[in-house]
């Protein structure tokens, strides 16, 4: 489990903060997001309607389902499985460092969807870059010479090494 970065958690809690555009409640990055409820609302935010219900109070379990329903939201919006975290890892801390990367991959998610216009976080999406070369580019390319691609041995010499066996005297 890798140790919990507080420079990323506060930079993931102002995005969600510019995302819902209102203050968010005072707290440890963990304690202002175990009960699901901002989650929910901020998939709601960023896709309206992606949370149909969510529980604003009530026992363990119940809250436990709102983390639950926003999982489930955001792989729906393109979260990757490998990014998203497991409900014990927020709702008992277990692994909050994975909480914040998979907000990170929901911010990063952001880009993909051009109905999306609330602040950007993370690096900028790489875009398809695909090359088309013709038959004879292919054919030149492969069978070039690249200069000192077969490398070269001037000034190798073994000039002054003294006979089989002999150390080197400097």
């Amino acid at each position: 489990m890798p140790s919990r970065n507080a420079q990323q958690e506060k930079e993931v809690l102002q995005w969600v903060e510019g995302v819902m555009g209102e203050p968010l409640p005072k707290g440890d990055f963990g304690e202002i997001l175990k009960d699901g409820v901002l989650l929910c609302k901020l998939m709601n935010k960023i896709q309206p309607g992606s949370v149909k219900k969510f529980k604003e109070k009530g026992p363990a379990f119940l809250l436990m389902e709102n983390v639950q329903s926003f999982l489930a939201a955001a792989k729906k919006y393109g979260v990757p499985d490998e990014e998203v975290f497991q409900t014990p890892d927020l709702f008992e801390a277990r692994n909050l460092s994975q909480v914040a990367l998979c907000l990170f991959s929901l911010g990063r998610a952001t880009q993909k969807h051009p109905e999306f216009t609330g602040p950007q976080i993370g690096p900028k999406m790489a875009t398809k870059n695909e090359r088309n070369f013709s038959d004879e580019q292919i054919r030149q390319g492969r069978d070039a010479t690249i200069g000192l691609q077969s490398g070269t041995n001037v000034g190798a010499s073994q000039a002054g090494l003294g006979g089989m066996g002999n150390t080197r005297h400097m």
